[in-house]
């Protein structure tokens, strides 16, 4: 079990309120994820659920029981940080097994733990090594092993790849991916890649200076996006926001579309623009153009093999029934 509500919880630091009180349900089985800028209060949320904070209003109930006032090693939780956290000196086998030492563990169950988290997590082969034989990677599956043993309710991950580079980023992402798949545990993770949320997420919780912006699945967050706030932050590369008469003409104070809601013409189109920048990668190609009369330029989708240069004038048109309307508040009109 791991149903994780979050009932009217704030938090402060001295007179200076960090995140206003806020209402959260988290599904037994569910994997969360909390992303948002630096500073958005999405770490500070997720310690205030570990009790590694504590909060200043509301309460924090975990399968049924509230667990406000609950120390952290009490509430049924498993944490993994940024940073390994690993004992240098110790093994594999010993840094796995040292939460159920301390917990006094008979040892033929440490062992048993240990062998069956090891299996899991590809790290059968490393037991008897020390972290600094290991690549990041398996030194960041350690840290994962470390928390499998406890068999936990619920496992939180606070920006667990931030000191990974780009390839063992993805291949870390679909490991605890499919390591959501065969326990069927809940997953509470902290990023403010929002990549990593829309490959791995059930939902996504969007946060900005502490206040929740917008819950949903991914692709709920991508294609109706509440204001302009999520519009920005959700998909990569960012969605076009447009004001001004273009907006205007829609009846709306903003207008979002999305790079590869855009046909892109040699001929006419409602934008002439110029071609600046362009980023090959292969199956795509995303073209940065500058149009007159716009405040921004605009980021356009094309085709790998699509021949456009630096300096060429294209004509683009976005697709009406892809635009996104907001209002002068930022927020979605319906």
């Amino acid at each position: 079990m791991g149903h994780i509500q979050l009932k009217q919880v704030s938090k402060s630091f001295g007179n200076i309120e960090v995140i206003p009180p806020i209402d959260l349900d988290i599904d037994d089985g569910q994997f969360v994820v909390f992303v948002g800028p630096s500073g958005c209060g999405k770490s500070t949320l997720l310690r205030l659920i570990a009790g590694l904070e504590d909060v200043t209003t509301g309460s924090i109930v975990i399968d049924g029981r509230d667990a406000t006032a609950v120390q952290p090693a009490r509430r049924g939780l498993a944490m993994v940080f940024q940073s390994y956290a690993l004992y240098p000196h110790m093994s594999v086998r010993k840094n796995i097994a040292f939460p159920l030492k301390m917990a006094r563990v008979p040892q033929d169950e440490q062992e048993r733990l240990v062998e069956e988290a090891a299996r899991v997590l590809n790290l059968t082969g490393f037991l008897d090594r020390r972290p600094g034989q290991l690549s990041g990677g398996q030194r960041q599956r350690v840290a994962i092993g470390r928390a499998i043993v406890r068999e936990p309710a619920a496992f939180l991950f606070d920006e667990p790849l931030s000191n990974l580079d780009a390839a063992l980023r993805v291949g870390m992402r679909l490991e605890i991916s499919e390591l959501h798949e065969r326990l069927k545990t809940t997953m509470v993770y902290v990023t403010h890649d929002q990549v990593e949320a829309m490959t791995m997420a059930d939902k996504i919780v969007v946060l900005r200076a502490g206040v929740i912006e917008q819950v949903g699945t991914p692709l709920e967050l991508y294609r109706n996006p509440q204001n302009t706030f999520v519009a920005g932050f959700i998909g990569s590369p960012r969605m076009n926001l447009v004001e001004g008469p273009d907006a205007a003409r829609h009846d709306a104070h903003t207008v979002g579309i999305r790079p590869e809601h855009v046909d892109v013409s040699s001929g006419s189109g409602m934008w002439t623009g110029t071609v600046g920048v362009s980023e090959h990668l292969g199956s795509d190609t995303f073209f940065h153009v500058t149009v007159k009369d716009l405040s921004q330029p605009l980021t356009v989708r094309a085709g790998g093999e699509v021949d456009l240069h630096y300096g060429d004038t294209i004509h683009l048109t976005p697709k009406l029934n892809h635009l996104h309307r907001f209002d002068d508040r930022g927020l979605r009109i319906t």
